[in-house]
């Protein structure tokens, strides 16, 4: 079904994330992209969606204990924030950079944690906040556009 041409939230939806539960990770963006696939958002959309739904949640498992993604979609955006109670990011310029991680041996082993979660959540994303409180947690907002 098509997204409804207004200036008014279209659809909201908000989805939960167990830390350390890799079991389930990538179920969220899974479910987010098939939302996407059957209101016919255009393949692009679509994809970077999926992407930066995926790293989201995979850096969520991997160092939070628990998090939510609130999926919005607008006429010419769609939102997805992600808020986790983790650890939070000492330094987010540092954690912004490619191939910087701070994975344990485990989450390596699994195939996770090359460091490039969240340059990937900014490269397809068109806009992009972080902001993050030590012992408190994580909060990312990513945009795409549907229209340009």
């Amino acid at each position: 079904m098509p997204v409804p041409e207004t200036d008014h939230i279209s659809y909201q939806r908000s989805f939960y994330i167990e830390g350390g539960n890799f079991n389930y990770a990538g179920i969220v963006s899974t479910s987010i992209k098939s939302i996407l696939k059957q209101m016919d958002f255009p393949g692009d959309v679509v994809r970077k969606c999926a992407i930066v739904c995926y790293e989201s949640e995979i850096n969520v498992v991997s160092y939070a204990r628990k998090g939510v993604v609130n999926l919005t979609i607008n006429p010419d955006t769609v939102q997805i924030e992600v808020i986790d109670e983790g650890p939070g990011i000492p330094n987010i310029d540092q954690a912004m950079q490619q191939g910087y991680s701070t994975a344990n041996q485990k989450i390596r082993e699994m195939g996770f944690g090359a460091g490039m979660g969240l340059y990937n959540i900014k490269s397809y994303s068109d806009a992009f906040i972080i902001s993050s409180e030590l012992g408190k947690g994580t909060r990312l907002l990513m945009t795409i556009n549907i229209k340009k």
